[in-house]
């Protein structure tokens, strides 16, 4: 479960910037996540809540922000919506495509104490 690491990492950065900017208790972390990233949402809230335990993220709200998954089809020069990598274009069924966003994982804001 990759999603594991993520939420060291994720941590990790949250006890960083506690040190940086001096604050104790985070309140709340907003994460932008595309549906090409390949992380298992429910999963990763469940790391959160056990990687956050005795951090300065103890008890803070996750708020995921789902973006959406874009693609450039070289064949219909246009960009289309996909919803997992290897989709097809559904204008010209083309598989030649370029993803162009929906594969993000970061931290969009924090609300801290």
């Amino acid at each position: 479960m990759h999603e594991m690491s993520i939420c060291e990492g994720i941590v990790d950065v949250l006890e960083e910037q506690a040190l940086a900017k001096d604050f104790r208790q985070v309140e709340k972390v907003r994460l932008e996540i595309g549906p090409l990233s390949g992380v298992e949402i429910e999963a990763l809230r469940f790391c959160f809540d056990a990687v956050s335990r005795g951090t300065v993220a103890q008890n803070a709200v996750l708020e995921i922000i789902e973006t959406r998954g874009e693609a450039w089809c070289l064949k219909c020069a246009r960009t289309i919506i996909v919803k997992q990598r290897f989709d097809a274009c559904p204008d010209c069924g083309s598989y030649q495509l370029q993803v162009t966003g929906g594969d993000e994982l970061r931290i969009k804001d924090l609300e801290v104490n």
